[in-house]
């Protein structure tokens, strides 16, 4: 986790690189080529299904599915054959992180077993995405059950549903790795960057129309909201990018003969935000789950219940209350699965490394625990106020027209962009040190 100060490239230089590189601009292609692939499999329609009573049902309180719908970039709404596109492979790569924390044996792949390792926990995540793409294909078909067009039996129906589903998801699935091997950037993460930005100009349409309309609440409306959303991308820039810089020296060591190796001072950086853009999407599922489960079971009490955590409900306060405290407790529980700092501690140990005034070990391990602790609770706050505070501002505004284009969006967007500008970058860094070489 040494870090080099070396000069990123320009923009001009990233430019000439595409259009010189060969391999490059093969990459770049490939990896828009199997993205619009994506797109253009939302809207290969699913038979057999009313799609005028689903979108009633949808507006009735299908919150969570429209919450998933984000990620599937309008997949569910319209009921393409691409419509859990890449949900079930990035719950499957969820799952295996939270079991790698609690097996030993995954453990032991991860951490010991190098290449061969992570290609046995990427095989194994492929099988869980199946079988949790099946499991979500026939909960999907079931709930589609009763808008099903006339002609078809309910186990047929549910069977030909399941089948497109879970063969659509799997296809996505690997077309992302192959955007992964091939392309440019993350496969999975890219996938849901370009459906998020594939709703943008929906939203941006009905924006314009609704300031077309000349109302000057609604148009002060409309300008703060944006500026809102300026304003939160510039902060979560800064989060994503900010780490804790903790001093660390190496020492002398011996090579050869008699020369010794001097000293070496670097840094230690602890990310500011470790959970990512978890934290919200599991705090998201926690409060709209109750809401479908009552619309499914007709539950009166769950009803009540869901009806008393919603959004738009007469309390809003209770909803924003719990979204905010589940954000917080996620993004500790998150953070203890992606940061160990006794393993840190014990890396550091082993490679000579140590932080100035303090004992390798124990005492590292638990320096380094605390500052993890302080960064996790600075990064839940910033999560939990960005989570809300777009949402509140919608709701005084009374401007609805970026709803679903939330925290969780922008988190997304921005971590995206920012990690595939960085490969990019090191790409053309590694081709300015070949062409150095040759020179």
């Amino acid at each position: 986790m040494l870090v080099s100060r070396g000069r990123n490239p320009s923009a001009g230089e990233i430019l000439s690189q595409l259009i010189q590189s060969q391999s490059l601009r093969d990459r770049v292609l490939t990896s828009l080529g199997l993205l619009l692939l994506v797109r253009l499999g939302i809207y290969i329609p699913m038979p057999g299904i009313d799609r005028v009573a689903f979108q009633d049902f949808l507006g009735r309180g299908g919150q969570l599915i429209g919450f998933l719908d984000i990620f599937t970039g309008g997949g569910l709404s319209t009921l393409g054959i691409f419509a859990l596109g890449i949900l079930p492979f990035i719950n499957a790569s969820i799952i295996i992180q939270l079991l790698t924390a609690a097996l030993p044996q995954l453990e032991e792949l991860q951490k010991n077993e190098g290449e061969a390792g992570r290609r046995k926990i990427a095989q194994i995540t492929r099988f869980v995405a199946l079988g949790w793409g099946i499991l979500q294909s026939v909960v999907f078909a079931m709930i589609l059950r009763p808008y099903a067009t006339a002609g078809l039996s309910e186990t047929v129906f549910v069977i030909q549903t399941a089948l497109a589903l879970v063969t659509g998801s799997m296809v996505v699935m690997w077309i992302s790795e192959v955007i992964t091997e091939r392309g440019i950037g993350q496969g999975a993460s890219l996938v849901i960057f370009v459906n998020i930005v594939a709703t943008l100009p929906k939203a941006l349409g009905s924006t314009i129309a609704l300031a077309q309309t000349g109302d000057r609440r609604t148009v002060g409306g409309i300008v703060v909201l944006v500026l809102v959303f300026l304003v939160t991308i510039v902060g979560i820039i800064f989060v994503q990018e900010g780490n804790r810089r903790i001093p660390i020296i190496s020492a002398k060591r011996q090579v050869g003969g008699a020369s010794l190796l001097s000293a070496r001072q670097s840094y230690l950086p602890l990310k500011l935000n470790a959970g990512g853009v978890m934290p919200i999407i599991f705090a998201s599922a926690v409060v709209f789950l109750p809401l479908t489960i009552a619309n499914i079971s007709r539950n009166p009490w769950l009803i009540r219940v869901a009806s008393s955590i919603n959004p738009n409900s007469s309390t809003p306060w209770i909803y924003a209350l719990l979204f905010f405290s589940l954000i917080c407790g996620f993004s500790f529980f998150y953070a203890s699965l992606t940061v160990n700092p006794a393993d840190i501690a014990t890396n550091l140990k082993r490679s000579g490394v140590a932080i100035p005034g303090l004992r390798p070990g124990s005492a590292t391990a638990a320096y380094l625990g605390g500052v993890q602790n302080r960064l996790t609770l600075l990064g839940g706050l910033f999560l939990g106020a960005v989570a809300i505070i777009p949402s509140a501002v919608e709701g005084a505004t009374q401007v609805s027209t970026f709803q679903g284009l939330g925290a969780t969006s922008l988190l997304i967007l921005v971590g995206v962009a920012i990690d595939t500008a960085k490969q990019v970058q090191t790409y053309v860094i590694s081709q300015r040190y070949e062409g150095m070489v040759r020179q």
